[in-house]
């Protein structure tokens, strides 16, 4: 499906399963970026009392320590570990949460069509609730898959193989759309020829390259018959 489609209308035409990231995909990743960029170290700031920059430089080594593992994506694994309770942090700032442009509409829209739709994320079941609060998110999909009820971040093959064991799907005719290019070689590695990279996750920051995958700003192109971008 990789090579065949010459626009976003005949590659959503042509996959009977279509596989959804949550965050930078549907939501825009600005509330994230400005939770663990801001927020949070402003309150770990506060509770430790030191600086803001060095709070988040503080975060930012531990994150990237962490970096495409399970418990990067863990909001139990940072409360413990900064002594915050970060899931009531991420409530305390909901406001923020909110769909990238489109993607309500685009999520709406495959009812019409026969497709089996699933949410496949690394966020966290926390996570996940606290913005389906706002957003009711949980109600567009057959299926929600959540990297660790599965055990495995989606950066890693085991995590595609239990995948599979859950939910039989062919690769074949199957779409995976994500922000994350880490994630999208994994799912390549895996076998799944149907990837879509969103390029711009965060409403406040540029497009970003799509290192070789075909890409969109948004899914909300998934509606009319664009050209692809071609790395």
């Amino acid at each position: 499906m990789r090579d065949t489609p010459k626009n976003l209308d005949s590659v959503l035409d042509s996959c009977e399963t279509l596989m959804l990231d949550m965050d930078g995909t549907l939501l825009d990743l600005a509330y994230d970026n400005y939770m663990w960029f801001e927020h949070i170290p402003a309150a770990y700031a506060l509770k430790h009392d030191i600086s803001h920059d060095r709070a988040r430089q503080d975060l930012m080594a531990r994150a990237k320590r962490l970096e495409g593992k399970l418990h990067w994506y863990c909001l139990d694994h940072w409360s413990e570990m900064l002594d915050l309770d970060v899931v009531e942090l991420h409530r305390n700032e909901n406001r923020r949460i909110g769909f990238l442009p489109g993607a309500k509409d685009f999520l709406e829209s495959l009812a019409a069509r026969e497709l089996r739709v699933l949410l496949v994320s690394n966020s966290h079941r926390h996570t996940l609730e606290v913005k389906n609060e706002v957003t009711r998110i949980i109600d567009y999909f057959d299926g929600i898959y959540l990297s660790h009820e599965l055990g495995h971040p989606k950066e890693d093959q085991p995590f595609w193989h239990a995948l599979k064991r859950a939910e039989e799907f062919d690769p074949a005719t199957t779409l995976f759309v994500d922000d994350n290019v880490a994630v999208l070689k994994s799912a390549a590695a895996f076998g799944l020829p149907g990837l879509l990279h969103i390029t711009r996750p965060d409403t406040g920051r540029p497009v970003r390259p799509h290192d070789g995958f075909m890409g969109v700003e948004s899914v909300a192109e998934l509606l009319v018959p664009t050209p692809l971008s071609q790395a």
